[in-house]
């Protein structure tokens, strides 16, 4: 599997995985092909995900700049296309409480008040036609243990406080007459604005509605190469594909956890990939559900430190999720699907016969300070990016894409740690997996001991 800490490119018009979303989305809008010779733009964007489509449609909407979108392989053949389709009132990894403590309350509420606008973008995009099979309202955080019911509740508590957001508290009895049976819910909070969707079905209606808007879409056309030329003191950046160079006054990086190894200084050595791991069951029978007192569509996530996720979608079958390899060469290894399949089935005993029939994983990527960070990346004003959603971008990368095209069209942003501060480099960038193979056995202890 492609490793963006090992490979320098992602390869050139490569297949959607084998996932349960490929196989479910119907026959995709087609796109503008393949660069075909050179090109002269003034906004070029690397990168078909969400974050990139957002931009490309912003552009063209908002700000009458006609964008060319250059994507290696095919529309949201990243984690965009990959993921478990979670929309949620969240970004990165870093909680509210520590916001707070760090920055103080204005801060924090600014970045809340980003994380809510994104979502409203989401909503009103959809709004406007898009069938991505959205599921009902509700997402449910659950406690694995007893003993983490309370931080949920102090949790409730604070965004009730901070924010004015109230949440509902559910206990482990609530929990199994109206939702699900699980041997791992002790109680739970519920948000009433998260849901489930499919993600790439959602990232094609985002490709047809900036396309509509006159942007170009062009999949098949990997960056292999960027250079920076100079005509009468003006920066031009040329971007060099297969079948041709686009040179271009602006860019955009919008490549994510896909981003290849040694491609921008400006983005080298400042993320960590990082595998999450899916598995869609069989579609289940009325009676296993019955057992199991499955009610519920709502999207689920736990409180592990290594978090495991889930929802039931449309045909009855369930999607469940976690952590998967740490390396690319690893990542098809059956271990870890099998790993999620057993974790399924003690945790819901009901499903002990269960299988799963699709598997397949996909790149998050991890900022150093667990915030997604949406910059200009030089002081020309000619590239700029946003990377590091921590596993939360389905919502968030749409915001942050609709700021890129601000920010490509001078537009001054808001002063707080998502916009005025660029990510953070890794120290000792080389031995980030080192790094994180000792975060995965702490969390197997903190999961089991505490």
């Amino acid at each position: 599997m492609y490793d963006p800490l090992k490979h320098q490119s992602p390869g050139q018009n490569q297949a959607y995985p084998e996932s349960y979303w490929a196989n479910n989305s119907g026959s995709l809008n087609s796109c503008d092909g393949p660069i075909d010779g050179d090109l002269d733009v003034d906004v070029a964007i690397i990168g078909g995900g969400y974050t990139g489509l957002s931009c490309a449609l912003h552009l063209a909407r908002q700000h009458n700049i006609k964008p060319l979108l250059l994507e290696a392989n095919r529309t949201a053949w990243g984690c965009s296309g990959r993921n478990a389709g979670f929309i949620l009132k969240s970004t990165g990894r870093k909680p509210y409480a520590k916001m707070i403590s760090q920055w103080g309350k204005p801060t924090a509420q600014a970045i809340y008040n980003e994380v809510c606008e994104g979502v409203e973008t989401v909503n009103h995009l959809i709004a406007e036609g898009i069938d991505c099979d959205a599921q009902s309202k509700g997402y449910l955080r659950v406690a694995h243990k007893p003993s983490m019911v309370s931080g949920l509740i102090a949790q409730s508590k604070m965004l009730a406080d901070e924010f004015g957001y109230q949440t509902e508290i559910l206990t482990s009895e609530q929990l199994k007459q109206d939702y699900f049976d699980s041997l791992d819910a002790h109680g739970a909070i519920r948000f009433n604005d998260g849901y489930g969707i499919n993600p790439l079905k959602l990232a094609n209606g985002y490709q047809k509605l900036a396309q509509q808007a006159g942007a170009r879409i062009h999949t098949g056309s990997p960056v292999t190469s960027w250079s920076t030329t100079s005509n009468h003191g003006q920066q031009r950046q040329q971007l060099h594909t297969p079948n041709g160079t686009v040179t271009a006054k602006k860019v955009v990086i919008a490549t994510n956890g896909y981003t290849p190894k040694g491609f921008h200084w400006s983005v080298d050595n400042r993320t960590l990939p990082v595998l999450s791991q899916i598995i869609v069951t069989e579609p289940l029978t009325d009676t296993q559900l019955s057992a199991a007192n499955f009610l519920t569509d709502n999207v689920v996530m736990d409180t592990r430190a290594l978090k495991y996720y889930f929802r039931k979608l449309p045909d009855n079958r369930l999607l469940f999720g976690g952590r998967g390899a740490i390396s690319g060469k690893d990542a098809d290894n059956p271990y870890f699907a099998k790993r999620l399949l057993n974790v399924l089935r003690t945790s819901f005993p009901a499903f002990k016969n269960v299988n799963y029939q699709y598997s397949w994983s996909g790149w998050i990527s991890i900022a150093l300070d667990d915030l997604p960070h949406i910059c200009q990346a030089d002081d020309h004003q000619n590239v700029f990016y946003s990377m590091g959603y921590c596993g939360n971008g389905v919502s968030f990368a749409v915001q942050a894409g609709k700021r890129l095209a601000q920010r490509v069209a001078g537009i001054e942003m808001p002063n707080n740690p998502l916009f005025s501060r660029e990510l953070p480099l890794f120290p000792f960038a080389k031995f980030r997996r080192v790094g994180q193979w000792g975060y995965f056995h702490y969390g197997k202890l903190v999961d089991r001991y505490f």
